[in-house]
């Protein structure tokens, strides 16, 4: 499919004992081949082979895989060279393949190559993507569900059960002499509502599989020298911020990446909640207000032997700082001392417990990205319309952008499969 044959260092640039240059297109076997010395190791077998240049100059002692299509990663004729990681081995090797025209891969070519042969769809090269970003366990859980398919087989079936549905309609629209009975169109619409609560569930989520995938935004919010800063270098174990006694030290909000529950979780440190006519602080305490509003989780601190603040978020977590010092924490707040650790592992617990809830799922796999969920809407929006549909033309077209905006999800778009559908089921040729 495609005439330019590609290669890239899959191993990444940091220096390690072995590097991996992947190779794919046409040329793989006779480029191989020359490396090689002139023969092609036996497929799919790890061979120790001497790589020389085109002027016999050797470049490395290998192993190498000669993976010959369709059955590779892209669909392709490929191979793979594991090489000593040394710069000056993998920069030769390189040189050699530019040499023989092959040319540097382009960000993500590989797994575009694979789609577009068909070894997978939209949603699994998504998965490939998540799967080498994964930072937590969770994350990677997820990601690998995604990548054997369940999500996008969840979507494939949707957009099997529409095209009958389709077909069904279709045999309405074309036959309408042939006095089906009442009960197919009763069916059909039946059918159709089905698949319409089916994703309306699936969209009912709470954007879990997204928060999961994206991490989450915990805020530390608070008034002025109540140790908002002490408390986000408790929970990163790192100096994140600067500790002082001075109101007002935190200006900007400061963030933090750690893991909670073993899902990746930005704490947020903001400014000091206070009026005040410093125009900077001013700022920063327009900035605080808005991250908490769009946290996930607001941490909301006060010093112990305080009230709690008026205006707490719902859901906020009250917590109740500097207990070290002997006074009572407000009703229903969390005691802890940021800077003894009095109560942080609880409140870890706490935070763990609640980023678990936050991304957790049952039974089907979850969303993922925002792309699914927007041509998501749109196929139940259509599918809704269908339902109310006065014409059955009318209906017709709303299942197929039904299943088009389906059909987006996974990069499976066409009008044959709807043929073959129609064709199979019904004698069109009576």
């Amino acid at each position: 499919m495609f005439a330019e044959t590609i290669f890239a260092v899959a191993s990444g640039s940091v220096r390690a004992a072995i590097a991996v240059i992947r190779i794919s297109g046409p040329r793989s076997g006779p480029v191989l081949a020359a490396l090689c010395g002139g023969a092609l190791p036996e497929p799919r077998r790890a061979t120790l082979r001497r790589l020389r240049d085109a002027e016999a100059v050797v470049l490395d002692h290998a192993l190498v895989l000669w993976l010959p299509g369709p059955g590779s990663y892209t669909g392709e004729d490929s191979a793979e060279l594991h090489l000593h990681g040394g710069r000056a081995v993998v920069d030769g090797v390189a040189g050699a393949l530019v040499s023989a025209g092959l040319r540097p891969a382009e960000p993500g070519e590989f797994t575009r190559r694979a789609f577009l042969n068909g070894r997978m769809d939209l949603v699994e090269a998504e998965a490939v993507h998540d799967l080498v970003s994964a930072e937590t366990e969770a994350q990677r859980r997820q990601a690998l569900r995604q990548l054997e398919g369940a999500l996008g087989a969840l979507y494939q079936d949707w957009a099997d059960r529409l095209r009958g549905i389709l077909a069904y309609q279709e045999a309405l629209i074309d036959f309408p002499d042939e006095d089906l009975p009442p009960e197919v169109e009763d069916q059909l619409l039946a059918s159709l509502r089905a698949v319409r609560h089916a994703i309306a569930a699936h969209l009912d989520d709470a954007g879990r599989g997204e928060k999961l995938r994206e991490g989450l935004f915990f805020a530390i919010a608070g008034a002025p020298n109540v140790g908002k800063s002490t408390l986000i270098n408790a929970l990163a174990e790192r100096e994140v911020a600067i500790v002082s006694d001075i109101p007002g030290t935190t200006r900007d909000a400061l963030e933090t990446r750690v893991v909670l529950g073993g899902v990746p979780v930005t704490l947020v440190d903001t400014a000091g909640l206070r009026k005040t006519t410093d125009s900077i602080e001013a700022e920063g305490v327009r900035r605080a207000l808005a991250r908490a509003r769009d946290a996930d989780v607001v941490l909301a601190v006060v010093e112990a032997g305080s009230p709690p603040p008026s205006d707490l978020p719902d859901g906020a977590l009250l917590i109740a700082n500097k207990a070290d010092l002997g006074r009572p924490g407000p009703d229903g707040a969390l005691r802890i001392s940021a800077r003894t650790g009095l109560g942080m592992d609880a409140l870890r617990a706490r935070l763990a417990d609640a980023a678990r809830r936050m991304t957790e799922t049952a039974g089907p796999p979850p969303l993922t990205r925002a792309r699914h969920r927007s041509a998501l809407l749109e196929a139940a929006e259509r599918l809704a319309a269908a339902e109310q549909a006065p014409l059955p033309e009318l209906r017709g077209e709303d299942l197929r952008l039904a299943m088009r905006a389906l059909g987006r999800i996974t990069g499976h778009v066409g009008v044959e499969d709807i043929l073959d559908t129609v064709f199979s089921r019904f004698c069109i040729g009576k």
